[in-house]
């Protein structure tokens, strides 16, 4: 398989990084960590209403671009790149797609362009305190009543789960067993019945929330029967997205560590003319063009709505997250002991990577998953 870029989606990539570069400097990194919502408001609004990532992959019906996903994977990487500090990944990915295959046609409507504004932050709840990320995980039930459904159960790693305005959530909806029994529904996250508490993780550029659901309103999206199949292919998609944005990480990684390398003098040479470091780097080379090519794949897959994409989304996840995670530690090797400074930035994405390699499901999941997935669409 070729896969090369247009010259309008490298026009895309290049506005972006523009952007990133000039409102996500490391000094801007650290000061938003440091804060609650983790985000800049005024920076996300430009992002959304003046260069319209917001609703990148949105259709155009409501209220978006209407681009393909491989042009939100060149998004997701030049965000991974710069570790973007925002609600991109839960808000336009996660929970618009969700919306996008779940929602019924007012639902769309009424929902999907305040998330393309930018107007509405909003975010999908799947983990719970199994850590699973797929439909055997979830426990949380919901249960008809007057008004909708009444959630119940405790939903954790909610990216931006603290700030979003509301949250899609996959619950059981007790009328079926196992997966066909996970719905999804539409909740207001500042009604009463919900408890939310920001999460102090390792990786404080992507903010995680545990929620507490106790009674709380919960409206259905879509249909009962389309639960399971809907948030399936929601997971697929947002795994492919994060494959993408990781992979912007692992060339971030790499850049900085060839810099270094071609830059520090040691015994009166480069260190980068030293054996061991060019076999790191060369190695390191190798397994990022590897894992991006996977991630560029699936993108494409899904564009194309190929029947392998469920299993090339495992499997570019599996791939960016092993080497994502190499490729951060052996930038920090390479800059020796200021690597393991807090002072050195590295370390940012070192924490990025391992908190990314084990969101939505860690490489050993993802790789008995590609298996079956594999098996079954051949």
């Amino acid at each position: 398989m070729q896969f090369t870029f247009s010259e309008e989606q490298q026009q895309l990539r290049d506005v972006v990084r523009r952007f990133l570069t000039d409102k996500s400097p490391t000094s801007e990194i650290r000061r938003l960590m440091e804060t609650e919502e983790g985000f800049d408001r005024s920076v996300w609004k430009q992002l959304c209403q003046e260069l319209g990532l917001g609703g990148l992959q949105i259709p155009e019906l409501y209220g978006g671009q209407g681009f393909s996903y491989i042009e939100l994977g060149i998004v997701m990487e030049e965000m991974g790149r710069a570790l973007f500090c925002g609600p991109y990944f839960s808000s336009s990915v996660l929970a618009a797609s969700a919306i996008l295959h779940a929602g019924n046609e007012d639902q769309k409507t009424n929902l999907l362009p305040t998330i393309a504004s930018g107007e509405c932050i909003a975010t999908l709840a799947v983990a719970e305190e199994g850590g699973r990320w797929d439909c055997k995980g979830i426990g949380v039930t919901a249960t008809p009543c007057s008004n909708g459904h009444t959630l119940k159960g405790i939903k954790t790693y909610v990216i931006d789960g603290h700030i979003a305005n509301f949250i899609v959530v996959a619950a059981r909806n007790l009328r079926s067993s196992g997966e066909n029994g996970i719905s999804l529904f539409l909740v207001d996250a500042n009604q009463r019945g919900i408890e939310r508490r920001l999460l102090q993780t390792a990786d404080q550029t992507r903010k995680q929330a545990l929620i507490k659901f106790d009674g709380a309103q919960g409206e259905l999206l879509g249909e009962m029967d389309l639960g399971p199949s809907a948030f399936r292919k929601s997971m697929d998609e947002a795994t492919t997205a994060l494959a993408n944005e990781m992979v912007g990480g692992a060339q971030m990684m790499l850049d900085s560590a060839v810099d270094y390398a071609n830059n520090r003098m040691q015994f009166g040479r480069r260190i980068g003319s030293f054996q061991a470091i060019k076999h790191q780097c060369a190695n390191t080379l190798l397994e990022v063009e590897l894992s991006k090519s996977a991630a560029y794949c699936a993108a494409s897959a899904i564009a194309e709505n190929d029947p392998k994409a469920p299993a090339l989304a495992s499997l570019a996840k599996a791939s960016a997250a092993d080497s994502y995670v190499r490729a951060a530690a052996a930038c920090i090797q390479i800059h020796g002991g200021t690597g393991f400074t807090w002072d050195n930035d590295t370390h940012l994405w070192f924490k990025r990577a391992k908190s990314s390699e084990v969101l939505m499901g860690d490489p050993k999941f993802h790789r008995e998953l590609m298996m079956q997935r594999w098996e079954n669409s051949t």
